[in-house]
């Protein structure tokens, strides 16, 4: 099974991931603001690295579920 199907099963299913992964696209809609504009200031630019910083966090804690669920299901 694919992670993408696995993510989608997770955000029906699991309270805990379908949060994860709302936060996640939050950060991702945050950074693309960002990158709509032609200049940004240093606190922009501040702003831009902590939102990447706990995008990739969670990112990680999504993977992480992913394999456990994948782990799981093989059992």
């Amino acid at each position: 099974m694919k992670d993408s199907e696995i993510k989608k099963i997770l955000v029906e299913n699991d309270e805990e991931f379908k949060k994860i992964y709302e936060e996640h696209q939050n950060y991702e809609n945050q950074l693309k603001d960002f990158q709509d504009k032609h200049f940004l200031t240093s606190e922009e630019e501040l702003e831009v690295k902590k939102i990447k910083k706990k995008k990739l966090f969670l990112k990680d804690k999504m993977q992480q579920i992913i394999n456990e669920y994948r782990k799981e299901s093989k059992n």
